[in-house]
């Protein structure tokens, strides 16, 4: 899971780290506004209808942790809902891996001044223009709400099971590198194998 404040660099993550993996291994799944759909089911379920199959990795462009961030400062839901998603989350990633689901959640970390140089480069560069959306104005402006939300879903949704790692994310190198090293780690501990065949090569002969 890569979260982020606007700008910090979760869709560069997903190309600097999971570019190398073949496409037949990796899911992305990017969370926006919920569509009609999703609405109109609990907040939870867009996010487990995205959980990987067994034996994928499944990157998540933000995630379940906008529902106690982004509705938390822009107060689009109760209070009291939002204090209830953080024992709820908790308890979803608990059920995830205790059914063999191996989560790494990161939240990028950058400096206002990173996010002021980065929004203004997306202006002045006529390529990156597209990227520019001025809604990000609006949340730069709530910057302070913002960080006192990131600072209580890492304090209260960092467990055994599933912890938080704050990634230094204002260098786009040293951020893709710490991720990467962290990825590969898990991996190798994980040690995957390729599924074995229920076919031997000997019983087939290619004319």
């Amino acid at each position: 899971m890569l979260q982020g404040i606007d700008t910090s660099g979760k869709d560069g993550t997903v190309r600097g780290v999971f570019g190398w993996c073949g496409p037949l291994g990796v899911t992305v799944t990017p969370f926006g506004v919920p569509n009609a759909e999703e609405a109109a089911h609990d907040y939870l379920w867009r996010v487990h209808n995205a959980v990987p199959k067994k034996g994928m990795i499944g990157v998540f462009n933000r995630s379940h942790y906008e529902d106690v961030l982004a509705a938390r400062v822009r107060k689009l839901a109760p209070a009291a809902a939002i204090e209830q998603r953080y024992g709820q989350i908790n308890d979803f990633e608990k059920y995830l891996t205790e059914n063999g689901v191996t989560i790494l959640k990161f939240m990028l970390h950058i400096s206002k001044a990173e996010q002021k140089e980065r929004l203004e480069a997306r202006l002045e560069e006529p390529k990156h223009q597209w990227k520019f959306n001025p809604g990000d104005l609006e949340d730069r402006k709530l910057w302070d709400d913002f960080e006192k939300a990131y600072e209580a879903m890492l304090e209260r949704c960092s467990t055994e099971h599933a912890p938080w790692r704050v990634i230094p994310a204002d260098r786009k190198w040293k951020r893709n590198a710490i991720v990467a090293s962290i990825v590969r780690g898990t991996l190798e501990k994980m040690d995957p194998r390729y599924p074995k065949p229920e076919w031997k090569p000997g019983d087939f002969k290619i004319a």
